[in-house]
Order: structure tokens, then sequence, then C-alpha cells
């Protein structure tokens, strides 16, 4: 047998312990087909659509495009078309918006056994409610980008802010999915911040509570519970963690709807890698909480918490 047999896929030995190996296909398939039968395993076996993820991805982009006209499309835009250029994609984003809402409210319906009536026109209503929001959530992204500038000098302009800045993207997510949120649509807002998650390292989820000029620079290992509040001109740096205490195994159910993360207040800064932890823990206005805090206590207003400088060894020439 020469060089082309064995190129040309040819061999006989390997054909012969190709022969040899069990198809392992059906029984993977009876096994896996079972457990999902059973109704012990998370499938989504059911007669109803669920919200497509890309779809909701797709969804955050074309609001980029609302919100951020001419940054994220290749149409050149002026005074005279950006009407009809915000016409047309808002016209867009309100019908798959309405569908994918929709498909989520027929998909909870059917999880819980709920009778299911007017999904439609549901998801037509809910969506026309976060339309009329859209021009608030872009004035408070304003503000956003205003404390970007501010909070990091090595920001030039705000075009490279809405361009390049993670935080001011996972912000913009958190603001989007936040109404979705208070509008009590299952499912998408959490889609959403999976997906700012997975492009920014950054996880805020949609049900916290986060007021205006609001920056986090560099962003990466961020994190910010669900019951957490936070006020107006708070920095926040990498690694941040705003969580909750450690809970009981019975604690899912009995402590959903119970606040178990901080409240920060207003002009507060918190640097790098500091945890702070706790329903009842409060820092207070204009404080600061310097790098790798960690803290489960209240502080009030104007403090400093910092920890000692540690002691630095030098082995060899200085």
């Amino acid at each position: 047998m020469g060089k082309q047999d064995v190129l040309a896929g040819s061999c006989q030995m390997e054909t012969i312990t190709a022969d040899k190996v069990q198809n392992p296909i059906p029984d993977a398939v009876a096994s896996l087909s079972k457990g999902f039968k059973s109704g012990h395993w998370a499938s989504h076996i059911e007669p109803v659509a669920i919200p497509s993820k890309q779809a909701v991805i797709d969804l955050l982009e074309q609001a980029q495009r609302i919100l951020f006209p001419g940054f994220f499309s290749p149409d050149i835009l002026r005074p005279e078309n950006l009407e009809y250029h915000l016409g047309q994609q808002i016209s867009f984003f309100f019908e798959s918006l309405a569908s994918q809402i929709s498909s989520a409210i027929r998909h909870d319906c059917f999880r819980h056994n709920q009778a299911c009536t007017l999904c439609n026109e549901r998801g037509y209503e809910l969506a026309a409610a976060m339309i009329a929001s859209l021009a608030e959530i872009r004035s408070t992204l304003e503000t956003d980008i205003e404390a970007t500038l501010t909070g990091d000098p090595a920001a030039a302009n705000s075009d490279e802010v809405i361009f390049s800045y993670p935080g001011l993207f996972a912000i913009m997510v958190y603001r989007l999915a936040h109404r979705l949120s208070e509008l009590e649509v299952p499912l998408i807002p959490r889609i959403m911040s999976e997906h700012a998650y997975h492009r920014t390292a950054i996880d805020i989820n949609p049900e916290a509570s986060i007021g205006s000029h609001f920056f986090i620079d560099h962003g990466s290992g961020v994190v910010i519970g669900s019951t957490t509040t936070i006020g107006n001109r708070v920095r926040i740096y990498q690694g941040v963690t705003l969580g909750a205490l450690s809970l009981p195994k019975d604690a899912g159910e009995r402590l959903r709807n119970v606040k178990r993360h901080p409240t920060i207040e207003d002009d507060v800064i918190i640097y790098a890698n500091a945890t702070i932890l706790g329903g009842e823990t409060v820092v207070g206005a204009r404080s600061i909480i310097g790098g790798n805090v960690w803290l489960t206590e209240s502080v009030g207003l104007d403090t400093r918490v910092m920890l000692e400088q540690p002691k630095l060894v030098y082995i060899g020439p200085k």
C-alpha cells in the first residue's frame, strides 16, 4: 500500500477496526430520551415556542442602533433622514420585541400550567411600554457617558466611550433589561444580562436598582446582585462584588424576595476587588471603599475604608 492509498483513507486496517466498534448512538439516544421524558431533567419539550437567544441578542444590537444612531450601522445619518432612520429601526425593534415577549409569556404560562390568554396582545402591550421608555433610558445613558468622561482621564471623548467601553455596554444592557424586568417580562431580561456578561465579564442582575451617572471602570469580574440598590454618581472598578452573604440550603424560595444585597448611596467610590455583602449593609454617601476590602457591615457618610499597607519584602538589589 502506497502513500496515496493512506491519504485517500483506504487503509484496510482502519476499516476493520472501525467495524469492531459498537455504534454508541442508539443507546445514547434511548438514555437521553428516557431522562428528558421522565420530567426530572430540565428541557423544553413543549408545543409552544421559547424565546430565541439569538433573537434577543439581535434586539440588543437593534437597540444600540436606536440609542446611538450613526455608531452601529453603515448608514450615513443627517438631520434630514434621522427621523426616517429612527422610525425604521424602532418599527423593526417593536415587532421583534413583541414576538419575543409573547413567546416568553406563552412559555411561562405553559411551564406553570396556567391558562395562556391574549399572549400576543400582551406581548404588543409590553413592547409598546418598552418603546415609550426608550427616550428616558437614553437620557440616563447620557449621564453614564458623562460619568465615564469625568471619572476616567483616559477617555478621550464620548465616541470612544460608546464604541469601546465594556462598562457602558453592560450598563446599556442593564438599563434595557431592568425596564423589561419592571414590566414583569419573563426570561428575556436574564438572557440580555447573560449576553452582556459573556461579552464584558460584568454581571449585573436586571432587578438591581441603579441610579444615574453610573461608571464601571475596566469592569471584568464585577458582580451586582438582584436586590442591590445603587444611588447616583457611583463609581466602581474591576472585580467588585456587591453580593449576598452565604445562605442556608433551604433559602432559595424563602428568601427569594428578601433584600440580600447591599445598598450603595450617592457619590460612593469602590476600588478594585472590594467585596461588599449583605442586605443590611449600607455604604453611606460620599464614602470610599479601598481595593481588596471585605465588608459585611454598614459604613457611615463620608467614610474611608482601607486595608493597612502590607509590608513589602524586597529580595535582591534595589
